[in-house]
């Protein structure tokens, strides 16, 4: 019985990710980032469940890079293509380029099950910040964002980099911890001692600048490195 628990945890990240893709649709954007984040919540706990009942699967695996797609992928695509739909641009099949960034989130999904560098770090943005940057974004700025002239090409520029920085060889750090001191972990507290204000600042719109400042932080890591 405890081997499906993983496999059912993970299978209502998919059907949450299919919900957040129907509200999405529907231009209902703070339900879809809401079912998105409930996706994150249970792809986080599908794993550790696994880890703690020993009961880690190559299907496993599988199963949970397709709902990763559909949630933190497709889901996120919908919300932007919801946008871009509803700006009423001219060039009617531009709104479907935002499902680049489903298509990029997959070769992520299948880069990360094949490479073994990610054990304690990630190589390319992780597509749960990616999906979440994208749903606070257009959930929190979203009547400011259509009032800016050219904005949809502002944000398929975007929807192109978050593509790029999905599969990137860019390395960015884990909220994994070999020691609870601040040496060698200095990068990983300025993060989250900066994520409350942000939050609090800002609300739903401090997500987006928090996935933002991830990324930032990540690459002044890597130049330290040098």
């Amino acid at each position: 019985m405890k081997k499906h628990i993983p496999n059912t945890i993970t299978c209502l990240n998919l059907i949450s990710g299919c919900i957040a893709t129907y509200f999405a649709f529907q231009s209902d954007c703070e339900l879809a980032l809401l079912f998105i984040v409930i996706g994150a919540v249970f792809d986080f706990f599908d794993g550790m469940s696994a880890r703690l009942l020993h009961v880690s699967s190559p299907i496993g695996k599988e199963l949970d890079s397709l709902a990763d797609d559909i949630t933190f992928g497709f889901a996120p695509s919908a919300i932007v293509f919801s946008f871009l739909s509803g700006l009423h641009i001219h060039i009617l099949l531009l709104p479907f380029l935002a499902f680049v960034m489903a298509a990029f989130s997959a070769l992520r999904l299948a880069k990360f099950n094949l490479d073994e560098r990610q054990a304690m770090g990630f190589i390319g943005l992780p597509t749960p910040a990616n999906a979440l940057f994208w749903g606070a974004l257009i959930v929190g700025l979203g009547e400011q964002l259509a009032a800016v002239p050219y904005v949809e090409w502002i944000v398929l520029a975007m929807v192109f980099v978050s593509s790029y920085l999905l599969v990137s060889e860019i390395p960015m750090f884990a909220l994994k911890f070999k020691t609870w001191g601040w040496k060698g972990n200095e990068i990983k507290y300025i993060f989250l001692l900066t994520c409350i204000p942000l939050l609090l600042c800002f609300q739903v719109t401090g997500i987006a600048i928090i996935i933002a400042w991830y990324v930032i932080l990540s690459s002044i890591a890597v130049f330290l490195a040098k």
